[in-house]
């Protein structure tokens, strides 16, 4: 581009306006544009498009007086619109608008029926009609500003602007418009200006227009062609989003941009601009806006030379659809130069333009995304080109891969920043998309991968979140709304609007369920009035299938099951769940504890499929037991030994038998507070305890089933089988073993208490244990869990975690910590923390 006239750079400052179609539906928005013109200095140069859907309109009467159509019922209508806007804009004829447009519609009347008349004839007949509609919207504009007594001009482009159509769309010369342009002026004057966008001539003086979203593109022309200092295109959105909002509700306005970030986002399929509209502002350095005439006090989007400082590295995000890979393979081209040529040769002669490149280093395969409609075109030329190659076996020879998407990240601030790449295959490695082809230039302001095109909205999502430019969503859904889910469901309602606004997570509820009935719900469920929708008119028949396809919705990046229920048959499902990539949290102890087999495939499962099986709760509830465990001996430290006091029932029933009351009075003081189940017998039995050892062992990489748990069974024989009201009634049968026991225990100075067991050969034990009194369990509150671990670091002075061990809050509260330490290592922003109680871990002799 020729540098402006010096002369020019005298002339006051100029900003250009430029209004889309959607800006420009109606009369009033036609009057509510003229009142966004508030520049206090200077010129002002509007640059308008058609009004809204008009160009599909004059492109159909095109095409319909070509084909033989009827088209003059089409073309009454839209006569029809324009001199309703103009009555509405000129009411008393002040500007002669009725009359103008009159010329204007029987001169486009004329050129139908030349093209009905002749159909065959040469394309440029039609070629300038599209472009139309603009011309008629600077009429309607020009009168709405005030017209020649206001002393706004009116410039019809194709008196100035000289184009010609050139390999990449059509180019601009720039020599013969500046030219035009000061000609118009010396006659007209300096001053306001409308334009007519998207139309020009070319070198034959022919009409013609610039390509789709060609008005923003004569924006930055005339923004050049003026020397503007700033541009502002007017349009229906607040300005560029960090992404597409339909398919990402949370994108954000970005404030501001480089041109090199809005031609990445531009190219690679973001709506509000096109590539083609940047050049010539860049060139100029001339800042352009993006605002909404819809909430002009919304600031918009300011793209210019330099980028804000932001903390994330990526700007944004776009997604191409519709395309396709096609991959050449052959061994023997490895070190043959002139294979990319040949084969990028082949696809220029097929006419096929291609998306994105990817080659590996070892030359072994090239592979080109293209558009899906000219996949087998670009197949079937590659195949020609290379028939020798493949018929001698140098190369393999040429795949088609459809239903591909390519993902874009851009951002000025990925330039020399380590980790971007990293950061952005992890969030989508996390949300189960696999990366088809990976591409990015020297520039580092572009990632491109391509991808399923069934995974493109979840891989989209999941990596606007991995940067977080929105917050990390995890699709959950919480089955078995009873005492513990149902505490959990009040400590998420009361947790999320914080955690959101403050850690950047949107822990979606979308589905409840009990062992009936369930409430799925695309929007979300609010937690606080979960359970009461189960019975509700929302509520439907238990599917437990369709419950987990809702949760896992393959529009958001991950999906995570809680299960508050004891249920089996539940359990017997997460193998298949965490396959799928579908997380799971759980106080169930049933599939921790189950059989070898079950918990082997949850194993198998979560290192296949990417879920990850989170159980805190199933032992010592909101206590850090698991979590202390793992990094004892992921740390390298080894394990000699558990003792766990795992029951709060029975450490309350131990820590108050001191011999002075029967036991079985305190067996029945213990239902009545609340602390045994219906039957105590399902405490006394030691099963329960049993199943957390079980669990505690599992983690500490032993075989362990429950079959090989030496479990003690406190009801005496008697009375194991007999009805619960005869077991109550019978209970002082206990008294007395348990009281000689008690002497014993005493007599050495030990004190009972209950207790779960394993030692350093994985041999387990569940059952009543006399302890000397300076063990740590001898020293708990009434209903304390207590753990104990022996390590190789704490071999003398056992370290131990302490606290309370049941009840629906603490429950709720492990269960909700789980939900958080996976929704952190899936990449949400440090800082999560989950409502734990404070436990008492201590380390005692």
């Amino acid at each position: 581009m020729p540098p402006a006239d010096a002369s020019r750079r005298s002339a006051p400052p100029c900003h250009v306006h430029k209004f889309g179609g959607s800006s420009l539906a109606d009369a009033l928005l036609y009057r509510a544009a003229t009142t966004l013109l508030d520049d206090a200095t200077g010129s002002r140069v509007v640059v308008v498009s058609a009004m809204q859907g008009v160009t599909d309109s004059l492109i159909a009467l095109v095409d319909a007086a070509r084909d033989g159509r009827p088209w003059r019922d089409a073309f009454d209508s839209l006569r029809e619109r324009h001199a309703a806007a103009a009555g509405a804009l000129d009411p008393d004829g002040m500007h002669d608008l009725d009359a103008t447009l009159a010329r204007e519609f029987d001169a486009l009347h004329d050129q139908l029926q030349a093209i009905c008349a002749n159909p065959a004839s040469d394309d440029a007949l039609g070629r300038g009609l599209p472009g139309f509609g603009e011309i008629l919207s600077s009429h309607l504009m020009h009168a709405a500003l005030g017209g020649d007594a206001a002393d706004w001009r009116r410039l019809d482009a194709r008196d100035v602007l000289v184009v010609h159509a050139g390999e990449m769309g059509m180019a601009v010369d720039w020599a013969a418009s500046r030219a035009r342009l000061a000609a118009w002026r010396a006659r007209r004057g300096e001053g306001d200006v409308v334009v007519t966008g998207f139309v020009a001539r070319d070198a034959d003086g022919h009409a013609t227009t610039l390509g789709r979203n060609g008005s923003d593109y004569s924006a930055a022309i005339f923004a050049n062609l003026f020397d503007a200092e700033a541009l502002t295109i007017w349009t229906d959105v607040d300005g560029v989003l960090s992404a597409d909002p339909r398919l990402v509700p949370e994108a954000v306005c970005l404030p501001s941009m480089s041109y090199a970030e809005a031609c990445e986002l531009a190219y690679f399929g973001a709506k509000v601009l096109h590539p083609q509209t940047m050049a010539p502002v860049q060139e100029r350095g001339i800042p352009l806006w993006i605002r909404n005439t819809r909430r002009p006090e919304s600031p918009g989007t300011l793209i210019s030379t330099h980028t804000g400082h932001d903390a994330a590295p990526v700007k944004g995000l776009s997604l191409v659809r519709d395309l396709a890979i096609v991959e050449l393979v052959g061994n023997g081209m490895v070190g043959v130069p002139g294979a990319a040529e040949r084969l990028f040769g082949a696809l220029r002669g097929a006419g096929v333009s291609v998306t994105m490149i990817s080659q590996g280093s070892s030359e072994h395969s090239i592979c080109c995304v293209l558009r899906a409609d000219q996949a087998e075109r670009a197949r079937d030329a590659a195949a020609a080109a290379f028939a020798d190659a493949i018929a001698d076996g140098q190369a393999q020879g040429v795949t088609l891969t459809p239903d591909i998407a390519v993902l874009a990240a851009v951002g000025d601030g990925m330039v020399g920043t380590p980790g971007v790449a990293a950061r952005l295959l992890g969030g989508l490695a996390q949300a189960r998309v696999n990366a088809r082809a990976i591409a990015q230039g020297a520039g580092e302001r572009n990632i491109s991968i391509a991808i399923g095109a069934n995974d493109a909205t979840r891989a989209l999502r999941a990596a606007h979140a991995a940067f977080w430019l929105s917050p990390q969503t995890l699709s959950v859904g919480v089955i078995g709304p009873g005492q513990v889910g149902s505490a959990l469901l009040l400590q998420m309602s009361a947790a999320l609007p914080q955690l959101r606004e403050r850690s950047g997570l949107d822990l979606r509820l979308r589905a409840i369920a009990n062992s009936r009935a369930m409430v799925l719900d695309e929007r979300g469920v609010e937690p606080a009035d979960a359970a009461a929708r189960l019975h509700g008119g929302a509520a439907q028949a238990l599917d437990l299938d369709r419950f987990v396809d809702h949760v896992r919705g393959e529009h958001l990046p991950h999906a995570l099951i809680v299960d508050c229920s004891a249920s089996p048959h539940v359990a017997a499902h997460y193998p298949r769940w965490l396959a799928r990539g579908i997380h799971v949290v759980t106080p169930n102890k049933q599939a921790g504890s189950g059989p070898w087999d079950h918990y082997a495939a949850i194993q198998d499962a979560t290192r296949r499929g990417g879920g990850r099986f989170r159980y805190e709760a199933t032992v010592g509830a909101g206590l850090p037991v698991m979590l202390t465990l793992r990094n004892l001996l992921d740390t390298g430290d080894e394990l000699y030994g558990i003792d766990g006091m795992l029951s709060g029932t029975l450490a309350w029933l131990f820590n108050r038998f001191d011999g002075t009351v029967p036991f079985s009075q305190l067996v029945r003081e213990a239902q009545a507070l609340g602390y045994t189940e219906p039957d105590p017998r399902d405490d006394l039995s030691g099963l329960d305890v049993a199943r957390k050892l079980v669990i505690l062992a599992r983690e500490a990489g032993r075989a362990l089933s429950l079959e090989d748990v030496e479990v003690e069974n406190l009801v005496p024989p008697a009375l194991r089988d007999v009805d619960r009201e005869a077991f109550l009634a019978r209970l002082e049968e206990m008294d007395a073993p348990m009281l000689a026991r008690f002497r014993d225990a005493a007599a050495q100075g030990n004190s009972l208490r209950h207790l779960a067991q394993l030692d350093r050969d994985g041999r387990a034990h569940v059952g009543v244990v006399a302890l000397p009194a300076e063990h740590a369990c001898c020293h708990t509150r009434l209903t304390d869990n207590l753990v104990q671990f022996r390590t190789r670091r704490y071999a003398e002075n056992p370290l131990v975690v302490q606290g309370p061990g049941a009840g629906p809050d603490v429950t709720a509260a492990g269960v909700f910590g789980d939900v958080l330490a996976i929704a952190q290592s899936l990449g949400s922003p440090p800082g999560l923390s989950a409502p734990l109680p404070e436990p008492r871990a201590q380390a005692h002799a």
